[in-house]
């Protein structure tokens, strides 16, 4: 294996198939000289007024929204709000929107189709979810009920807005509260138009417009018809998107103030209706509504999402990581001056040593606290602060290219493969040490940046088809080197060159037939 920076990983020649759909987190704004004079002069004189206007309209949302709930008791909230409270609070919280979003550029919002009655469709889904600003597809569908976190409760007026908008709200740390906003969802959904629709972004997430990010089955779970919603910014500059990888919030809010006029067009498509199978399966039915939306839209529909805050890309019955944390960890060694090859390990195969960040220093070397702390955050840490040197280690070996890909999983399995608690002295002949869920989930965690939940969900179906719970040396190396998607996985991430061609920069990570290249990273 040649020896070489982890940010400049070849891809893979790509094998027949579907063109490569583009990265959906990925956005970088080139702006020509003439453009950036240009929104210097228009920056300075509109975007400060913009912004301003914009936040006075907000804050007198406030009145409006806290009025409508104001001395109504929480058993009272868990019906639709009727009467004066929604005729005049409604209507004003309506037309300051409509201004807010005005003032901040959107001077048009062209609508085409027709909105479905909440009778037809009690669910709206709205992709692709690009920008902070897509909530002005609010407006035309008459401030439908949305799910948010319950976390921004806590904003000011936002919160206010929530209240008064009598959103589902969900917790992204509490599991219960997630099965309570599904149930909360179905009540509604199925409540015969007694309720206002409920809005969905089922992507979760924003991406750079030019692919669909894969569909959460939220949406779905009541199995009611839903009528898809298309957001499109048909702008010269596409100053909206915010995506993963991209300009900031106030870039984001800057340039698209200094635009003299913002179009957004909202597209109402005909009302999907599910099939029995479609009712009972709500992936399968939030992967066909994604399938019809993307062919509106004439852009790929793909398997990424965000899981743990990174976003990942779905290959086989595999997630990895966008952008491994692996690679992230080699460029601040490198900025350290560290040269992982040259680091004993020290560890003892299947003995985990728990270190401290201090001896995690010493044992690199490292003096500079910042970045001692940066590099120690890579690895798990458990109650106490420390870390497996296991983890260490595997990363170090993996980072310094002096190994071959059969050497290196070699070592991961050495590492972390136990000994089999049933294997009885007469069995000595067995299978010997074998890899268990917990090591194979961290090996992948380490290597690819795979979720460790996805990860023992794929070493429960390879240990299907035996009778043991683990993995032996041979069935984990036949998995990592030569099936033939995964095989490409470790290739790919773990197998740098000095020479990345031309292709590589801005490619997509993963294809739906199993391609795999390797994206750009920012800052290279």
């Amino acid at each position: 294996m040649s020896q070489g920076s982890p940010g400049d990983w070849a891809p893979l020649d790509p094998t027949p198939g579907p063109p490569a759909p583009p990265n959906p987190f990925v956005h970088e704004l080139h702006l020509s000289r003439l453009q950036r004079v240009k929104f210097c002069l228009l920056g300075a004189l509109l975007a400060p007024i913009r912004v301003l206007l914009a936040f006075i309209v907000l804050f007198l949302l406030w009145p409006f929204a806290w009025l409508q709930v104001a001395g109504l008791t929480e058993e009272q909230l868990q019906e639709p709000i009727t009467g004066w409270r929604k005729t005049v609070c409604h209507h004003g919280v309506l037309g300051l929107s409509r201004l807010l979003f005005f003032l901040l550029g959107f001077l048009r919002i062209r609508v085409r189709g027709q909105r479905a009655s909440r009778l037809q469709a009690p669910v709206l889904v709205a992709a692709p979810h690009s920008t902070f600003f897509d909530p002005i597809v609010l407006l035309p569908c008459d401030l439908p009920k949305v799910v948010s976190r319950a976390e921004n409760l806590s904003v000011p007026v936002i919160g206010a807005l929530l209240r008064f908008n009598q959103a589902i709200l969900v917790s992204r740390h509490d599991p219960a509260s997630r099965r309570r906003v599904v149930e909360e969802v179905r009540r509604r959904a199925t409540s015969g138009g007694k309720w206002p629709q409920v809005l969905f972004f089922p992507e979760g997430t924003c991406s750079n417009k030019k692919a669909l990010l894969k569909f959460k089955p939220g949406a779905f779970i009541a199995g009611v018809p839903v009528q898809p919603v298309l957001i499109r910014y048909p702008n010269s500059l596409d100053t909206t998107s915010w995506a993963w990888r991209g300009p900031g919030v106030l870039k984001v809010l800057w340039l698209t103030a200094s635009q003299p006029c913002s179009i957004v067009d909202v597209e109402f498509l005909p009302v999907y209706c599910p099939s029995p199978e479609e009712s009972r399966d709500p992936t399968l039915y939030a992967n066909n509504v994604q399938r019809v939306m993307a062919q509106a839209l004439g852009i790929p529909a793909t398997e990424c999402e965000f899981v743990e805050s990174l976003p990942v890309i779905v290959v086989g019955r595999l997630k990895v990581a966008l952008e491994p944390q692996l690679w992230e960890l080699g460029r601040v060694l490198r900025k350290a001056g560290l040269s992982p090859g040259c680091v004993d390990a020290g560890t003892e195969p299947g003995q985990s040593r728990r270190i401290s960040q201090e001896e995690f220093a010493k044992q690199l070397q490292l003096s500079d606290s910042q970045t001692v702390a940066g590099a120690f955050s890579y690895f798990q840490q458990d109650a106490d602060g420390l870390v497996d040197f296991r983890d260490v280690a595997l990363a170090l070996a993996a980072l310094s290219g002096g190994r071959t890909l059969e050497e290196l999983t070699r070592l991961a399995f050495e590492l972390f493969a136990e000994e089999p608690e049933e294997q009885a002295e007469e069995q000595a002949k067995g299978p010997g040490r074998l890899l268990y869920k917990d090591g194979f989930s961290t090996i992948l965690h380490l290597l690819l940046g795979s979720p460790r939940p996805a990860a023992r969900t794929l070493h429960a179906e390879l240990c299907r088809a035996g009778a043991r719970q683990g993995l032996s040396l041979c069935e984990f190396q036949d998995f990592s080197l030569h099936h033939p998607l995964h095989g490409k996985l470790f290739s790919t991430y773990l197998r740098p060159s000095q020479t990345p061609p031309a292709s590589s920069p801005g490619s997509t990570t993963a294809l739906a037939n199993g391609t795999v290249q390797a994206p750009k990273q920012k800052g290279d």
